[in-house]
C-alpha cells in the first residue's frame, strides 16, 4: 500500500545552536503518525519542534512542506502569543484579580468558533467547569491543558507539543494520550516531546543522543529519617484556612502544621489547592491576611515584610519558571537566589564559590554563564533550582522540581537532596511522580478539590 506524503519531510538538515548539534538529518512526518521525540536535555528536541513550526530556519539542508505554516499548531513550553504573553504579567498577580475585576478568561482565550465548540473541548480536556475562570488562576496542570486544547480547536494538519505531560496528573496524561489518539485516527500528526518512559503506545519514538557531562556522585545519597523532636517549632502553620475566588473555594478548611527538619510531599490532581497552599506558604497569597497562617511563628499581618518571609525560603515551581524572564546567565539567575529577588547583584566570593560548586555538581558547568533564555527548558528548571538551594534556606519548598528534566539530571538532584538537606532545614516537595520524592521525604498531604484528604 502506497504512503501518504509526508506533510514536512527534512532532508540533509543541520543546525548549529549553542551546544545542540544536529547533523545530516532525514525525517518525513506523514498524516497520521504520532512520534516521540526523546533525548537528553539540549539534544535538540524543541529545536526540531521550531524547525518544524517554521520559526527557526536550518543552517543546511532543506524542509520540504505540502501543508502551509498556518495549517501547523505548536504549544511551546511558554506561552508568548497574542493570546497571552507571561511578558504582560508579573508572578503575584495570579493571586491578586479582585472578584469585580474581569480578567481575561479560559473562555476567551480558547477562542472557540461557537460556544457550543467551547463547551465540548473544554469538556474533553476536563476544563468545562473553569470556561469562566481567570487564564492567570488555572493551575499549572489545567493550563497546559487549556494551551493545547486552544491549539486542537485550530484543527491542525501537524500539531506540534513541547513537553505536553509536563505538570499533568495521572488521569490528565490518560486523558490526553486519548485525545491524541483520536485526532491520529481523524489524519492529524503530531510530534511531542518527552521523557523515554513517558512515550505511549501507539507512538513512535525518535531519539536524539547527545553526549552530556555526568553529574558528579554525590557525598552521601543513603537516606536517613531523623526524629523530630515534638516540642520543634512549626515554620508553617495553617488554621482551618479557606480560600475563595469568584465565589469558588480553592482551599477548604485547611489545618496543617509543618515542624522544623520535617520533609514532606504534597500530592493531589491538577486543581487540587497545591499551588495555592504554597502561595500562602510563601507570603505571596493575599489571603494569607485574612486567615490564620503563622510563618516561622508570626501570622501573617503581624508586622513582618514579605522580604523577611522569603530570605528564609528557597524556593521553585513550575509558575515561577515561566514569568522568571530576566536578561541573565544561567549563573546569575541562579545568584539572585540569595537576595530573593529577580535583580542581579554580583554575588561575594564565597556565594559566587557556592552556585558554582552547585552547577558543577549537577554536570552543568559548561553551559553555566549561557543566556538563561536561551537554554532549553530542563536547563533553565536546573538553574532555578540551584537558585533555591544556594542559600541553604531553613524552609526549602520544591513544586515540580523536575519538569523539563532529563531522566539522569533529575535522578542527580534527588540524590543530592537525600544526602544534603541539613536536619535543619525543612523540605515541602510536590510531584505528579512519585518516583521523583526524594527517599527523606516521610510525611504526605494529600489534596483534593481543595480538602485535605489525609495526612501521613
Amino acid at each position: 500500500m502506497n504512503q501518504p506524503n509526508p506533510l514536512v519531510a527534512l532532508r540533509g538538515i543541520s543546525i548549529s545552536r549553542g551546544d545542540c548539534l544536529l547533523a545530516n538529518l532525514d525525517w518525513s512526518i506523514r498524516p497520521g503518525e504520532v512520534w516521540a521525540l526523546v533525548g537528553a536535555s539540549g539534544s535538540g528536541k524543541t529545536t526540531l519542534l521550531e524547525l518544524f513550526a517554521g520559526t527557526l530556519r536550518a543552517d543546511a539542508g532543506t524542509v520540504d512542506r505540502t501543508i502551509p505554516v498556518a495549517a501547523i499548531a505548536f504549544v511551546a513550553f511558554r506561552e508568548q502569543s497574542r493570546a497571552f504573553s507571561y511578558a504582560g504579567h508579573y508572578y503575584q498577580q495570579r493571586y491578586e484579580f479582585a472578584d469585580s475585576e474581569e480578567p481575561f478568561v479560559l473562555r476567551q482565550f480558547l477562542n472557540a468558533p461557537t460556544e457550543a465548540e467551547a463547551i465540548r473541548v473544554a469538556g474533553e480536556f476536563g476544563l468545562a467547569d473553569k470556561l469562566d475562570l481567570a487564564f492567570l488562576k488555572l493551575s499549572n496542570g489545567q493550563t497546559r491543558r487549556a494551551r493545547i486544547a486552544r491549539a486542537v480547536l485550530a484543527n491542525p494538519k501537524l500539531l506540534l507539543l513541547d513537553d505536553p505531560f509536563v505538570g499533568l496528573d495521572a488521569a490528565g496524561r490518560a486523558k490526553l494520550v486519548d485525545i491524541m489518539r483520536r485526532l491520529s485516527e481523524r489524519g492529524t500528526a503530531i510530534v511531542f516531546t518527552a521523557l523515554a518512559d513517558e512515550v505511549p503506545d501507539g507512538a513512535q519514538a525518535f531519539e536524539l543522543t547527545k553526549s552530556e557531562p555526568t553529574p558528579s556522585p554525590t557525598a552521601q545519597t543513603r537516606t536517613v529519617h531523623r526524629p523530630i523532636p515534638p516540642d520543634a517549632p512549626a515554620v508553617l502553620e495553617l488554621n482551618n484556612v479557606t480560600v475563595r475566588h469568584g465565589g469558588r473555594e480553592i482551599l477548604s478548611d485547611i489545618s496543617w502544621t509543618v515542624r522544623a527538619g520535617e520533609r514532606w510531599a504534597i500530592v493531589g490532581p491538577n486543581g487540587a489547592g497545591k499551588t495555592t497552599l504554597l502561595a500562602l506558604a510563601c507570603g505571596d497569597h493575599p489571603q494569607a491576611f485574612s486567615n490564620d497562617v503563622r510563618l516561622f511563628g508570626r501570622q501573617r499581618g503581624d508586622g513582618e515584610t514579605i522580604w523577611d518571609v522569603k530570605k528564609r525560603i528557597g524556593f521553585v515551581s513550575p509558575e515561577f519558571h515561566l514569568y522568571f524572564s530576566e536578561p541573565l546567565t544561567a549563573f546569575e539567575a541562579a545568584a539572585t537566589g540569595f537576595h530573593d529577588v529577580l535583580l542581579y547583584r554580583p554575588p561575594t566570593e564565597a556565594e559566587a564559590a557556592r552556585v558554582g560548586e552547585l552547577f558543577r555538581t549537577f554536570g552543568a558547568a559548561e553551559w553555566m554563564h549561557r543566556p538563561f533564555r536561551q537554554l532549553p527548558t530542563g536547563r533553565q528548571r536546573l538553574a532555578l533550582v540551584v537558585r533555591a538551594l544556594v542559600k541553604k534556606p531553613e524552609l526549602l519548598i520544591l513544586d515540580e522540581p523536575f519538569q523539563g528534566m532529563d531522566q539522569p539530571t533529575a535522578n542527580a538532584i534527588r540524590d543530592w537532596l537525600d544526602g544534603n538537606v541539613s536536619p535543619e532545614q525543612t523540605l515541602i516537595f510536590v510531584t505528579h511522580r512519585p518516583a521523583e520524592i526524594p527517599r527523606i521525604v516521610n510525611q504526605t498531604l494529600r489534596l483534593d478539590a481543595g480538602r485535605s484528604v489525609s495526612e501521613l
